[in-house]
């Protein structure tokens, strides 16, 4: 007479047997999550603890203030609103520039160029990456900035009454954040176009099949299908080079001229940014507290970038919660 199947132990019923490579590449993946995440809190604690002294004996209004004076350690008068307004409006005029020409570019080597021309075009754009920035500095300077300063009198002469295009502070034809704007749009652009690019590649071929299929151009194809795909990773790539330009030290220290004038709002002043500020006075500095007034500047830049990737993650959310 046969017998019946002997049903699971209740014990080892649903039970995974988890291999010991499985638990250490585990171990390994969290512990490396973990250790970012605790170096980026180590660097903010840093940065924190560093500044607060010089901020005790700070005279001027640090978020306020145009002064930056952190020479004398007994008389401090250092405020960032200048750093603040320069840093901001030279990465956004460079991120104006280059989006569209980043957008442009990636959809025309991934939906239009055949691929003996995509292949080394796309090449020869990533190799804008590997240029130093020091070498993007003086071809700003000297080569860039003597070949726009036409258009850039012209501008002035009849877009002057608006205030982005009116008279500079600096007389140093050049040495502007028009021309380092320009130049930084350059220096950021590979990045934008090297993950946009990425992003639009891998649109489902059935979806650009489908919308064919039905009579679609290539320009209905890329709007209905590919730029809905790639619109977050479009949008990803775009602060990445944000928070390239929020931080570039070399090529603006070069371009833009260290002025004490006040700032005001226009792409024909000179100034400082936060990098470029603490570049070119730290390393005349010999005591904690004048180095501290230079911490306190770093650290609002490390918070600014932290606010902008924060809000690329938040505008990425929503674009994938729409789409």
């Amino acid at each position: 007479m046969p017998t019946e199947p002997r049903p699971p132990d209740e014990g080892t019923s649903g039970a995974t047997f988890v291999q010991r490579g499985d638990r250490i590449f585990r171990f390994l993946a969290t512990g490396s999550g973990a250790f970012v995440v605790a170096l980026i809190g180590a660097i903010g604690l840093f940065l924190l603890i560093q500044a607060v002294p010089p901020l005790l004996q700070n005279n001027a209004d640090f978020l306020t203030s145009r002064q930056f004076e952190a020479g004398d350690p007994n008389n401090l008068h250092f405020g960032i609103l200048d750093l603040l307004l320069v840093t901001v409006e030279v990465s956004l005029f460079a991120l104006v520039l280059a989006m569209p020409i980043g957008l442009g570019i990636a959809l025309f080597l991934t939906q239009y160029a055949p691929a003996r021309v995509a292949r080394p075009f796309g090449y020869l754009v990533d190799l804008l990456a590997a240029v130093p920035s020091i070498i993007f500095g003086l071809w700003g300077l000297f080569v860039l900035a003597p070949v726009i300063q036409p258009f850039a009198l012209w501008l002035q002469d009849n877009l002057g009454w608006f205030f982005l295009f009116s008279p500079g502070n600096v007389q140093i034809a050049g040495a502007t954040v028009f021309t380092a704007g320009i130049v930084l749009a350059v220096m950021i652009l590979p990045i934008i176009t090297a993950i946009s690019r990425e992003v639009f590649a891998r649109t489902p071929r059935a979806h650009i099949e489908a919308a064919l299929a039905l009579g679609a151009t290539k320009w209905e194809v890329v709007r209905m299908t590919v730029w809905p795909f790639g619109r977050a990773g479009y949008v990803s790539a775009s602060m990445l080079g944000l928070g390239r330009a929020l931080g570039e030290t070399i090529a603006l220290m070069i371009i833009l001229a260290a002025t004490p004038a006040i700032f005001t709002g226009s792409l024909f002043d000179g100034g400082a940014t936060f990098a470029s500020k603490i570049a070119l006075s730290f390393a005349e500095l010999n005591n904690n507290l004048s180095a501290g007034a230079f911490i306190a500047a770093g650290l609002v830049l490390f918070v600014l970038t932290f606010l902008v990737n924060a809000a690329a993650r938040w505008v990425i959310a929503r674009s994938g919660a729409k789409a």
